[in-house]
């Protein structure tokens, strides 16, 4: 549990290094999956956008390639479960932005301490819209951590819609603190959290 925070890190903006292994039978998941690593990869290698001055540009490339292949809709709706159909379409709305922009605030910053994470590329499962790519993130120590990637199929692309560290749900982990948050206070108190970005990591 204690290395989640770590991988996710690595996991929500594929701060890593080339794939150790592709599997010659990978269908379109895993494919676009890749795509998304090197092409992240790319910026956060890149010397010129290391420079002084070039934060701004390198983490606003890093958000656009994020919101090509994340669902931050339907990540945020699966996170707020039940409670998503009380809510208006401006709520809805609004919700999904500060939900985004949680999980950016929390990790975009982070993935410029790459120091060469390397991934493996296992099995990938398809039920019609549905899929579940299975990796491997291997720390610079050698420590193997297993991550599952769930995509949905919109349009002619994958996205992903939930993120498996070690067997938690990135998606569940903070489906539990938003419920304990409207629980015990209510949901204008959660929006009022996003807003000053007072809550927790997942661990």
């Amino acid at each position: 549990m204690k290395r989640i925070l770590v991988v996710l890190v690595m996991l929500l903006w594929f701060a890593i290094s080339p794939a150790l292994s592709s599997p010659s039978a990978a269908g379109e998941p895993t494919n676009e999956l890749k795509q998304t690593v090197d092409a992240i990869l790319g910026v956060v290698t890149n010397k010129e956008l290391k420079k002084p001055g070039k934060a701004a540009e390198r983490r606003a490339k890093i958000r656009r390639l994020a919101n090509e292949r994340f669902d931050f809709g339907e990540m945020a709706k699966r996170s707020l479960a039940q409670q998503w159909k009380k809510r208006t379409p401006e709520e809805q709305k609004e919700f999904v932005r500060l939900y985004t922009d949680l999980i950016e605030n929390t990790y975009v910053g982070k993935i410029e301490r790459y120091e060469g994470e390397k991934i493996a590329y296992g099995e990938e499962k398809i039920d019609g819209d549905y899929a579940l790519v299975k990796t491997e993130v291997i720390t610079t120590k050698g420590t193997e951590v297993p991550i599952d990637y769930r995509m949905l199929k919109e349009g002619n692309q994958w996205k992903i819609y939930d993120v498996i560290v070690e067997g938690v749900s990135l998606v569940n982990n903070y489906r539990t603190q938003f419920s304990s948050i409207i629980r015990s206070s209510s949901y204008g108190e959660l929006v009022k959290r996003l807003k000053s970005k007072s809550l927790r990591e997942p661990s």
